[in-house]
């Protein structure tokens, strides 16, 4: 078993990062004066793995959409009950989700932490998928999509992302259509566990109130060797381009909601983590609350709750989306775009850089405040390729020269697109 401490002077932070021969890559961070413990345990495998093979097939397979997450559902119930009533008598809190690039099974508790540890390591490594178990559950996801289809914050978000992506499966909702799940069977869900709840291919963080000894036992007790797997993910090539510039759907609101996106070009799955820290800083250079873009779409009664910006990224795509309530979305829409080339043109403000680069490095080292922030940063920089301390260091070392730079390359009025839900 190798294990390594990893330090960073900067902030006299550091965690150990274990190799156990099980396969399993562990990022176990110990945190003093905390009474409460956070552990997820994440396989690279999300939403948009839909066509994929390993070294052992001839050929690529291509799921149904949406059976990542119907395959998270299943894998909560066994032979002798379900996970939850375990987790019951531990007193711990758990849940699970699905994205677009990982699954994730969690728990947090303030005592009993090894036998919570035990029971997520056993049930997660122990499928167990019946036809009638599986065809039960078909009804349950049904309901669950027809009420995202209500949704309308949900439907202006992915109606955004249908709007900008030509190939890419981003664009297809995480639980998949009724049609979709109609597909799945057992022996489909055996196949996608086999190929991506490989051991080698997950990853176990926890933060909080443990020892370090308290996860090895766990998993020398639980976890089984398993054999390294080579996953190929198919990828379609996705043009620059958006699909469409405006797109509008009709469902009761008071207000009409809106995003705004920004079509990124994909750099691969470690530069996209990178660049989307520098997305993020540029949203708040160029809407945030200080601006004179927000100052004025406020004053004009144009928006009311104000805008909310997020970049998200993976590993094949990166975008930025700006999003709130307004009478004229298109309104704003036109004096966001304008607003970003407006700064491409005279640069960025030595005042606002600094404030905002203040205020993201601020933002960043809050993270290490929370077991569950810490472990969930680990496991997307993990996934991504990257430690969870160059997020720290990138924000750290920043420069205007770089930002304006990398706004230069990206957010392009003509690669953005706008959604809108109206009554």
């Amino acid at each position: 078993m190798k294990q390594e401490i990893v330090r960073y002077e900067r902030l006299g932070e550091e965690y150990v990062r274990v190799e156990h021969p099980s396969g399993l890559t562990m990022l176990l961070y110990p945190m003093k004066g905390f009474s409460t413990s956070f552990a997820m345990f994440s396989t690279k495998y999300g939403s948009i793995d839909t066509c994929f093979k390993t070294d052992k097939d001839a050929d690529f397979l291509q799921v149904p959409a949406g059976i990542a997450h119907y395959l998270e559902h299943k894998m909560f119930e066994s032979e002798d009950g379900d996970a939850f009533e375990r987790y019951a008598r531990t007193g711990a809190s758990a849940n699970a989700f699905t994205s677009f690039d990982k699954t994730c099974y969690l728990f947090a508790c303030s005592d009993h932490f090894q036998d919570s540890m035990e029971i997520l390591l056993d049930f997660v490594t122990d499928p167990y998928f019946t036809k009638e178990t599986v065809e039960k559950e078909q009804g349950i996801i049904a309901q669950e999509i027809g009420m995202y289809d209500d949704d309308p914050g949900w439907r202006v978000m992915f109606n955004l992302l249908e709007s900008m992506y030509q190939n890419n499966t981003v664009k297809v909702d995480i639980a998949g259509t009724v049609e979709s799940i109609a597909q799945i069977d057992a022996p489909l869900l055996y196949r996608c566990y086999n190929t991506f709840y490989n051991l080698h291919n997950m990853v176990l963080t926890v933060a909080g109130n443990f020892e370090v000894q308290q996860v090895l036992d766990a998993a020398d007790k639980i976890l089984k060797k398993a054999e390294p797997v080579q996953i190929e993910r198919k990828v379609e090539e996705e043009p620059a381009a958006v699909v469409r510039k405006r797109f509008v759907q009709n469902l009761p609101v008071a207000v009409p909601m809106f995003y705004i996106g920004f079509k990124s070009p994909n750099a691969g799955e470690k530069q996209n983590m990178l660049n989307m820290t520098m997305d993020e800083m540029l949203i708040d250079i160029v809407t945030g609350e200080t601006t004179e873009l927000y100052r004025s779409l406020y004053n004009d009664g144009l928006i009311n709750d104000g805008l909310a910006g997020e970049t998200m990224a993976g590993r094949d795509y990166l975008c930025s989306m700006i999003s709130g309530e307004s009478k004229d979305p298109d309104a704003v829409y036109e004096r966001v775009c304008q607003a970003f080339e407006q700064v491409k043109a005279n640069g960025i403000e030595d005042e606002i850089f600094a404030r905002v680069k203040k205020a993201t490095y601020g933002r960043y080292l809050g993270l290490f405040s929370k077991p569950e922030s810490v472990a969930s940063a680990m496991t997307n920089c993990h996934f991504a390729g990257i430690d969870v301390y160059d997020l720290v260091e990138l924000v750290a070392n920043c420069t205007k020269e770089q930002l304006e730079q990398r706004l230069r390359e990206d957010f392009s009025s003509e690669n953005s697109t706008l959604s809108i839900v109206m009554a």
